[in-house]
Formats: structure tokens, C-alpha cells, sequence
């Protein structure tokens, strides 16, 4: 968790995250430790929308639930699809004591009615849990007993339904009348007032899903996003190494061409011709030769700085790594445009008197060369000219706001040159 924080975001098919796990299992170091790295992860319901805190409620595990209702007090009024409240839950278990911290943490979780409109009360009626019962009706804030669920039948309805004689009396003595002695003491809920009520308990549900959907579009969002970087990173590792060993080519290849002239040296100290030094090229005095030189040592050194810059540096950052590489780049075009050069200029002395052909071998290089390096140009300018307009229209605040940051969404773009 420490190296790959990440891992308690995860969740299966059902959205059932790492917290909810260690929720109903009752495990409470472990959801303390997850709720003190991102308290906003109770809030991430399963499927059926039940938080970790409905889970932790109907397993009875008290330590879990106080835990739960503490550190995200918003959570304990949440319900399921069925409309249900981690009340509803507490109460099909046995633990006592789940249901009085939980009233004690929201003591109007007592009066909310599920889907089918059942309290608490009806759901420990039915269940026939007796010490739940008790407790929902002899703590310390008022109670409607008089509630009516979809069924047409208050608590003690409830319980003669499900044969669960000893709760019936208990709700008799506390003074939880029938729904017959309620429908003819009070009017019948007019059709407005019904349909407020479904309207409200829609809008809860609506919010609550609207917030779930927030939720996982913004994981996949960061996932998309962290992909996007780590193809960009290899694509630019790529780029880094494919420099080195081009540099590496261009260093060999220009060390070598000095000892390889057309013409060879003067090796015979016996015969050494007047102007000339032992060990001289015959073509030294040709100012093609001086050209060929110069151009050639550029090449040379230029190659060896980069080789020299590449295996020195570590650059860890991404955007560091690309100002890097610009520059490398840079001085491998003009180390291939020297190299280029020298050829041309070694290539008028080796066609002789034929200076057609090396005129015709400068055309096609230069040519090649130019639209080559023109076309690069092109596509840094462009790659630019959008980077800004990007950056000044997110400052001007005309388009969206997007998860991703600048450089990401500059990483969607398939290729472009730096």
C-alpha cells in the first residue's frame, strides 16, 4: 500500500472495494488504515448501493461501524436500492450494540422508511429481534409508531404476521397501535402527498448513483490518463536510445573516414614528393580536402559530446527528459548535415574530372536532406503552435475541464517531433 497507494481504489464486477472487504469481515485496523490514506472511499457504494457501513452493520461488527460513522458521519443516512439504511441492516442482526451506536450517531436513521416504506422497527419485528426491538423503542428521542408501510401494516402488524408473538407484546405495551386503529382515527395520505414522498426518495437515489458514476468515470479517467504516460515514457526511452546509437554510428564512421582517403598517404619515406610530409594525404592540398576536414571533425565531435551527455545524465522527469532530447536532436541534424557535407565535398575529388557527377550526387543530397529536415521543422512548429493555443484557451477558461493535465492531453497525438 505504501509503494502502490493506488491498490484500495480497485474493485471487482460488483464494485466491491478493498474497504468493504475489510468492512464485513471485521477487520479494523485494516479499515482504519484505508480510511486514514482516503476517507472519501467509504463513499463508493457495490452495485446495489450498499456502502461499507450497510456490510460492517449486518455482520453486528461494532468497532467497524463506530469507525465508519466517526471519520465519514455522512454515510450513516445512505441507502441501498432497496431504500434500506445500515439501521435496516443492523437490526436483521444480533448485536445490540450496533444498533444503538448507529442510532446514537443519526437518531433519525429510527423514522426512515425503506422502498416498501418498513422502519427499522418492521424490519426487527419481522426478523424477531427481540433486544433490537427494545432498543429502537427506549432510546432516548421520540419514535412514530404509527407508521404504515406498503403492505398496510405498522410494526405490531408485523409481527402477528410472522408469528412473532413475544415482540407483538412488547410493541403493545410501548403503545405501537394496529394500522386498522390508525386508518380510522386519521385521513388517508392524499395522492400529492405520496407522490412528494416517492419524488424525494428518487431524487436520494438519483444523487446517489450520479455520485457513483462521478466516482468510477473519474478512476477510469486517472487510468486512461496513466497509461497515456507510461506509452509516452517508452516512446521517448525509445527516441533517447536510438539517439545513442546513432551517435555512436556517426562517431565511428567519421573517426574512420579520415584514415580511409581516396588517393592514400605518402608512406614511402624514400620517395617523399616535394611539398609533402612523410605520412601526408596526396589529397591534403585540395580544398575540397580542407572542407572534407572540417566538416568531418564537426561530425566527429559533435557525435561524442551527445554519446558523452547521454550515458552521464539521468533525467527522470518527463518534461526534463523532453527539453533533453530537443537539444540532443538538434545536434544530431546538424551532425548529419556536416557529415552530408563532407561527402559531398570528398566526392569532387574522387569523380576526377567527371564534376557532373558529383554536381548530381549534391542536388539529390541536398534535396533529400532539406525536405527532410524542413518536414521535422514543419511538424515541431505545428506541434507548438496547438501546445499554445491548448494552454491559452484552458487559461482563458473557453473549453472544459479536464482531469488530465496539459502534457497528457499533448501525449494523445500518435506522433510528433521535439
Amino acid at each position: 500500500m505504501e509503494m502502490h497507494s493506488e491498490l484500495s481504489m480497485t474493485f471487482d464486477q460488483s464494485n466491491t472495494t478493498p474497504l468493504h472487504t475489510a468492512s464485513e469481515q471485521g477487520h479494523t485496523e485494516v479499515v482504519n488504515y484505508l480510511l486514514e490514506k482516503n476517507s472519501c472511499m467509504a463513499n463508493i457504494a457495490r452495485s446495489n448501493l450498499k456502502t461499507a457501513l450497510h456490510s460492517c452493520a449486518r455482520q453486528g461488527h461494532l468497532e467497524v461501524v463506530k469507525a465508519l460513522s466517526q471519520k465519514v458521519p455522512g454515510i450513516v443516512s445512505r441507502a441501498d436500492k432497496k431504500g434500506q439504511t445500515a439501521l435496516h441492516m443492523a437490526v436483521k442482526g444480533q448485536n445490540v450494540e450496533v444498533v444503538n451506536a448507529l442510532i446514537e450517531a443519526d437518531n433519525g436513521l429510527i423514522d426512515m422508511v425503506d422502498k416498501k416504506d418498513n422502519t427499522a422497527l418492521h424490519i426487527a419485528a419481522r426478523k424477531g429481534r427481540t433486544e433490537n426491538v427494545r432498543a429502537l423503542l427506549n432510546h432516548k428521542g421520540t419514535i412514530n409508531k404509527e407508521v404504515i408501510n406498503k403492505y398496510g401494516e405498522t410494526a405490531i402488524d408485523t409481527a402477528e404476521k410472522f408469528n412473532r408473538s413475544e415482540i407483538a407484546i412488547i410493541l403493545q405495551q410501548q403503545g405501537v397501535p394496529k394500522a386498522k386503529s390508525i386508518k380510522n382515527t386519521r385521513p388517508p395520505l392524499t395522492p400529492t402527498t405520496r407522490e412528494l414522498k416517492q419524488t424525494v426518495s428518487d431524487i436520494k437515489h438519483g444523487v446517489h448513483d450520479q455520485l457513483e458514476h462521478a466516482i468510477r468515470t473519474q478512476k477510469r479517467v486517472k487510468g486512461i490518463g496513466k497509461r497515456i504516460n507510461k506509452m509516452h515514457l517508452e516512446g521517448l526511452n525509445n527516441a533517447i536510445n536510438s539517439t545513442t546509437v546513432v551517435a555512436v554510428l556517426i562517431a565511428t564512421v567519421t573517426f574512420a573516414a579520415i584514415f580511409q582517403l581516396p588517393g592514400q598517404y605518402v608512406d614511402d619515406p624514400k620517395n617523399v614528393p616535394n611539398g609533402f610530409s612523410l605520412g601526408e594525404g596526396n589529397i591534403a592540398s585540395n580544398p575540397e580536402f580542407i572542407v572534407f576536414l572540417i566538416f568531418d571533425s564537426l561530425a566527429l565531435f559533435i557525435s561524442l559530446a551527445v554519446v558523452v551527455v547521454q550515458t552521464s545524465i539521468v533525467v527522470v522527469e518527463k518534461r526534463a527528459k523532453k527539453q533533453v532530447m530537443a537539444v540532443i536532436n538538434k545536434l544530431m541534424w546538424l551532425a548529419c548535415v556536416f557529415v552530408s557535407v563532407a561527402f559531398l565535398a570528398l566526392s569532387f575529388i574522387v569523380v576526377g574530372n567527371e564534376k557532373w557527377l558529383a554536381v548530381g550526387v549534391t542536388v539529390i543530397g541536398s534535396v533529400t536532406l532539406a525536405s527532410t529536415l524542413g518536414t521535422m521543422c514543419y511538424w515541431i512548429i505545428t506541434h507548438r503552435i496547438e501546445a499554445n493555443n491548448l494552454r491559452s484557451r484552458r487559461m482563458s477558461g473557453s473549453v472544459s475541464i479536464s482531469p488530465l493535465s496539459d502534457s497528457e492531453n499533448e501525449d494523445f497525438k500518435k506522433l510528433y517531433a521535439i
